[in-house]
């Protein structure tokens, strides 16, 4: 038996409109990004902020709730896993991380 565990949470705000695309098998997958923050002190104790931006998949009937609702600014808490995807372009090896959605709440 393994503990291995593939789980991301996130609370932050929509900061791109969902690009929803349908696949030649029916199935449909919303891509979106995400903006988070993060608070910490600098070297002389005083507060900054710092962005993240995270790119995010979800499928089937999250693609559509988001299509419906999905405006840029919402703030959401995602629920998901760490996926990776390889692929060449111009001879090179690329690479791409994104959150696979399991679950949103809209705050």
């Amino acid at each position: 038996m393994t503990n291995d565990l593939n789980q991301v949470n996130l609370i932050g705000k929509v900061s791109s409109l969902p690009k929803i695309t349908e696949l030649e098998n029916g199935k449909r997958i919303a891509k979106f990004t995400m903006s988070t923050k993060e608070e910490y002190l600098d070297a002389d104790g005083n507060t900054k902020t710092r962005n993240h931006w995270h790119l995010l998949s979800a499928w089937g009937r999250w693609a559509k709730v988001l299509e419906e609702i999905g405006d840029v600014g919402s703030k959401l808490a995602v629920e998901g896993k760490l996926v990776s995807r390889f692929y060449q372009s111009n001879g090179q090896r690329k690479i791409i991380s994104e959150i696979e959605v399991n679950d949103i709440v809209w705050m």
